[in-house]
């Protein structure tokens, strides 16, 4: 909230001279109360700021005596009293004040108060849920069922809450204002009624359905399509699918975050795709062709003679989608030269020719326990 030495001059506000008339006042607030409208604004706090700004510089100027002690006397003039002293904390009583105002301009900010009670239109409540995938439903995209929780107008009583017959009554504690105001010295404050909880009405004869709430738990069963190219962590957004409004607000949104399980063969580096792939010594030596997988099969792959283990090669465009319409990723196949526990004689004896050949120091053929008790029976002794 702004202090009385940071908050701009009311005049500079709406861009009107200290002489102007009320019509030029009010022509002036409006143009930039629409401009900076919520609705035409969506998630700019910086048009929000503006809007309440405009509404405390007009409620002040508007007004004959307010706009007299604000002359004389400045932003001290006239705190305190009413919205203008702290400015106004929530767009909604800028809609009650002033929302005939903005009447016929196709979007929100018409009085959201109904007959002689306070009741605003609210939206809903958002909702979460999660989904899990695999890594192929991923990469190409799919439709998948959900099934959540959420609560729906009791078809009883339509969501007012009240047993059919009957209806709610005005707060007596507030008159069906839903706010009340407080004085404290020379400050008054305003504060949502805590007998109705800001409503202006309270429901006596409750729906037997609902139990007065006007909402009841049910079970929805909805389909997500998901995009290609989700990773694990990602949220999708289902526009209105949360929880209905009160009095006759928009519902709220349903949030699906997306799991993605792992795989078998491949490990995902954001859009990149690794895939581990075995070769022989001697594939890496002389070269040969080998077959990998890849998210639309098998393919084959050329491993040049003298290839090392580790050494990555790319298949360009084999990896994931990008989500926000970006490349490809790649698939980066990582050879890995495999060594066999386990060898026939007769490749021990190519290994040993080669070992010969190299020059190199390898062990000796070593006997197992079978060897040496045939040897034990026949009298031979075994190395």
């Amino acid at each position: 909230m702004a202090t009385m030495a940071s908050k701009r001059c009311y005049y500079e506000v709406l861009t009107v001279t200290k002489t102007a008339s009320d019509d030029e006042i009010k022509k002036a607030y409006k143009k930039l109360a629409l401009a900076n409208h919520p609705d035409r604004n969506p998630g700019d706090q910086s048009a929000v700021d503006r809007f309440k700004e405009a509404a405390e510089a007009f409620e002040v100027l508007s007004d004959a005596d307010k706009r007299a002690r604000y002359d004389r006397h400045g932003h001290e003039g006239v705190s305190g009293r009413g919205h203008a002293g702290g400015g106004f904390q929530d767009v909604g009583d800028i809609f009650d004040m002033f929302g005939d105002l903005f009447e016929g301009f196709g979007f929100g900010g018409g009085r959201r108060r109904g007959g002689a009670g306070g009741r605003r239109a609210t939206q809903g409540d958002s909702l979460k849920t999660e989904l899990t995938i695999d890594l192929l439903e991923a990469a190409k995209g799919c439709t998948q069922p959900v099934e959540i929780k959420r609560r729906e107008l009791c078809g009883t009583c339509s969501g007012s809450g009240a047993k059919p017959g009957s209806s709610a009554a005005t707060c007596d504690y507030c008159k069906g204002h839903g706010q009340v105001v407080q004085s404290q010295g020379f400050f008054r404050v305003q504060t949502t009624c805590p007998a109705c909880r800001g409503e202006g009405k309270i429901v006596r004869d409750k729906c037997g359905d609902c139990g007065g709430s006007g909402r009841n738990s049910e079970k929805v069963k909805l389909e997500v399509r998901v995009p290609p190219g989700l990773d694990n962590g990602m949220q999708l957004c289902l526009r209105g699918e949360g929880e209905p409004g009160l009095n006759g607000g928009p519902r709220g949104d349903l949030y699906v975050e997306i799991h993605v399980k792992e795989h078998h063969l491949f490990e995902r580096d954001e859009q990149n795709l690794i895939c581990h792939v075995p070769i022989t010594y001697s594939q890496a030596v002389l070269g040969a062709e080998v077959e990998v997988p890849t998210l639309d099969g098998k393919q084959m792959q050329d491993i040049p003679p003298g290839t090392q283990s580790g050494e990555v090669f790319r298949i360009r465009g084999g990896g994931m989608p990008d989500p926000r319409g970006g490349r490809t990723g790649d698939l980066l196949v990582e050879v890995h030269i495999e060594v066999p526990k386990k060898v026939s004689d007769e490749q021990r004896e190519v290994l040993l020719k080669l070992a010969e050949i190299e020059k190199a120091n390898v062990s000796h053929h070593r006997s197992t326990f079978f060897d040496k008790l045939k040897d034990w029976f026949t009298g031979e002794t075994s190395n």
